[in-house]
């Protein structure tokens, strides 16, 4: 089980580090699309058609020809909670949010998946898991401000609501991945979530824009596609091995890594106060890896969790 937990902990840490470039990225390229949910469904599109072009392999197909019914269904689920209507939801209040608690929302997925993790998964939470969750509680509230700030609007409701879709996937993905690959749940989560993306498309009007963009545009997807697959696979393995709360607090890293970047290319200046924020992201973050290193610390592993939900 510790040996399980650390390659979790590990992957949770570098797919932090992919998230953390991808989003410095993606700030550049959604700047050339008309418009973000074209730009969204595209990437998550090619994504899909990556991860379905390894399917050919033999190994891979027969995976798939095993599968059941009730499996085919919960991949389907994947792709509607986490890999769609959250999409749609957080970019639709992304673009109506004016208010800091907008920024500040999606980053309490950990305290979500932690709330979720805990009657659902059975994850434990000892000292030093609790101790990492306060820590990067305290680091978010340093960087988002005081709270006098915040609103709660429409659109951050429905950030809100996103969010809480993503921590429902969390969940519902580690215990899915009991009986099957990471692999192919990344490929139900991002073929069907791209596939409804789609149909959201032609329903609201938005195909000519997506058939329209010129070369550029689609480098820049081409480009962050590649981020967003090596993302997904490196999520949901870390989800495979580790506890979903472990993964989902260490994820967190990756707005401090955007951060960095943001200062070293683009000349963006930080308070002290987001300084220490950072700081106490970075030891929460290390906190938890810790806590996936030490077998006497680590969840329950996700085939333990299936057994135990029957």
């Amino acid at each position: 089980m510790g040996r399980t937990a650390k390659t979790g902990a590990y992957l949770a840490l570098l797919t932090a580090i992919i998230s953390g470039v991808s989003v410095y990225v993606n700030s550049f390229g959604v700047k050339h699309s008309p418009d973000p949910f074209v730009y969204t469904t595209a990437k998550n599109l090619i994504v899909g058609a990556t991860l379905a072009a390894p399917i050919v392999l033999p190994t891979a197909l027969n995976e798939l020809r095993r599968l059941s019914g009730r499996q085919w269904l919960a991949l389907f689920s994947l792709g509607i909670v986490g890999g769609s209507v959250p999409f749609l939801l957080f970019f639709y209040g992304l673009q109506e949010a004016t208010a800091p608690s907008a920024a500040f929302i999606h980053k309490t997925l950990f305290v979500w998946v932690a709330i979720m993790a805990v009657p659902f998964l059975k994850e434990s939470l000892g000292r030093w898991q609790l101790l990492a969750l306060a820590v990067l509680v305290v680091g978010q509230l340093v960087l988002v401000g005081r709270p006098a700030s915040w609103d709660l609007g429409l659109a951050e409701l429905l950030i809100l609501i996103a969010t809480m879709f993503w921590a429902v996937e969390a969940v519902a993905a580690r215990r899915i991945m009991a009986g099957i690959s990471a692999r192919v749940a990344v490929l139900g989560r991002m073929g069907f979530g791209s596939l409804t993306m789609l149909g959201f498309l032609m329903v609201s009007g938005r195909m000519d824009t997506f058939t329209s963009m010129g070369g550029e545009q689609w480098g820049w997807i081409v480009l962050t596609s590649a981020f967003l697959t090596a993302f997904v696979l490196g999520y949901y393995g870390a989800l495979k091995h580790a506890p979903a709360v472990l993964v989902a607090s260490v994820l967190v890293l990756g707005s401090v890594i955007t951060s960095v970047l943001h200062a070293i290319f683009s000349g963006r200046t930080y308070s002290p106060e987001q300084v220490a924020g950072f700081v106490l992201v970075l030891t929460a973050a290390a906190l938890w890896v810790q806590v996936g290193r030490s077998p006497s610390l680590s969840g329950t592993p996700a085939a333990e969790v299936a057994h135990e939900g029957r």
